[in-house]
């Protein structure tokens, strides 16, 4: 990767004025008659191409060796789990590999890693993997992220894989990173799509730049190609008759030294996942007090229905962050979603945009969820509400 550069003999007070304007990332900083460039530059070149003459010049990095990519094979899920029990973001991803190994010709792998494993191998097998490789032991019980890191490091450098597919759980989110910088390889989070290209390139979607665009994104370059992708994000496959294969491995030569050392255990307040939620009532910034929300109790209750909420109420302490539906929260895909008082943002979109039925509620007429919603809802949700709530009480009494 290349950089940009200033040639400071051309830097005027006007100069640097006009490229502070012009950068959408504020990545200029003009000090002491200096003009440098901050950590918020994303080499996006605007300042090279549209700037004064000149002034900003892109140096090309060190041109990247040309891999071979007939070497790499396989799409991998890496299983996580806890209590020996696998996170369902595995069979999702399953399934998603499954559907971009038809378009390649490559095998499915999945990798276990843990202690008392057989329940989960045999489930993986029944969702139509090639290959479960199996990394057994006492060690590997409980999550530890230092040898964890160091399982899949063997993996890949014995069996060459072409992508490695992670769930964007806490836990794979903390494990794919350290793999990536461990194999020297790209790595793209919090994928909302994937598809890959004939010769095996995985194309990594997301959106980027505040959600204003879907950036795909890919890894040209080095092996293996990696990416988290959050729970509910895909649909599992259909359970199949096995006919995969289990590898158990041997970590006997493995370095199974670990600087983490757990002392204690301190169970966290249970909070129902939402994303398990078959009816979910969310709330957004429209409402302008905490108190506020007591207001939406008795519809939450007549529908049977859990809370949510979008990132603006979380920072205000107002709700448990894990009830935040979004890119930085949850993805559901509940049979009935209402939304109330919610402005739409794309980070809140990718989030539940696969809900069966949306019943949206706002004052603004361009609001962006009217778009997906089924039922549109225009008005200020202090009046909207309780008619809302007593429009459905009336129907759940009358048809339940």
């Amino acid at each position: 990767m290349g950089y940009i550069k200033v040639n400071q003999e051309k830097v005027t007070p006007e100069i640097a004025k006009e490229l502070q304007k012009l950068c959408p990332f504020n990545a200029f900083d003009y000090v002491d008659g200096e003009l440098s460039i901050n950590s918020g530059c994303k080499i996006c070149k605007i300042c090279v191409n549209k700037g004064p003459s000149g002034v900003c010049l892109f140096v090309e990095g060190e041109k990247q060796v040309k891999i071979d990519k007939t070497k790499y094979k396989g799409i991998t899920v890496v299983i996580q789990q806890r209590h020996s029990q696998a996170h369902k973001v595995a069979w999702e991803l399953i399934g998603k590999a499954l559907e971009l190994a038809k378009k390649t010709g490559e095998a499915v792998y999945a990798v276990a890693i843990g202690d008392n494993l057989i329940k989960i191998v045999e489930e993986a097998l029944e969702y139509g993997v090639d290959k479960v490789f199996v990394y057994e032991s006492p060690l590997l019980k409980d999550f530890n992220v230092e040898r964890y890191t160091t399982v899949i490091e063997a993996f890949f450098k014995k069996y060459q894989v072409n992508t490695i597919l992670f769930g964007g759980t806490p836990e794979g989110r903390s494990l794919a990173p350290r793999v990536a910088a461990r194999l020297k390889t790209g790595l793209t989070a919090d994928c909302t799509m994937l598809d890959i290209l004939p010769d095996g390139d995985l194309l990594q979607i997301r959106p980027a730049f505040g959600g204003n665009i879907m950036a795909k994104i890919h890894t040209p370059n080095t092996r293996p190609q990696m990416a988290t992708i959050r729970y509910k994000m895909f649909l599992a496959p259909e359970k199949v008759k096995p006919k995969g294969e289990v590898v158990y491995e041997n970590i006997d030569k493995l370095n199974m030294h670990s600087n983490i050392i757990i002392k204690s255990y301190e169970e966290a307040q249970k909070v129902k996942d939402i994303s398990e939620a078959e009816i979910i009532v969310a709330v957004g910034r429209a409402f302008k007090k905490k108190k506020d929300l007591d207001l939406i109790l008795p519809l939450v209750k007549s529908l049977g229905a859990e809370i949510a909420c979008t990132r603006p109420l979380v920072e205000n302490g107002w709700i448990d962050p894990r009830r935040q539906i979004g890119l930085s929260g949850r993805t559901v895909k509940p049979k009935l979603l209402v939304n109330l008082g919610i402005s739409g943002s794309i980070q809140f979109i990718e989030g539940m945009k696969e809900s069966e039925m949306i019943i949206s509620v706002n004052n603004d007429p361009d609001n962006k969820l009217f778009k997906i919603s089924d039922y549109a809802i225009l008005g200020d949700i202090y009046e909207v509400l309780p008619e809302l709530t007593a429009l459905i009480k009336d129907y759940m009494s009358n048809n339940l």
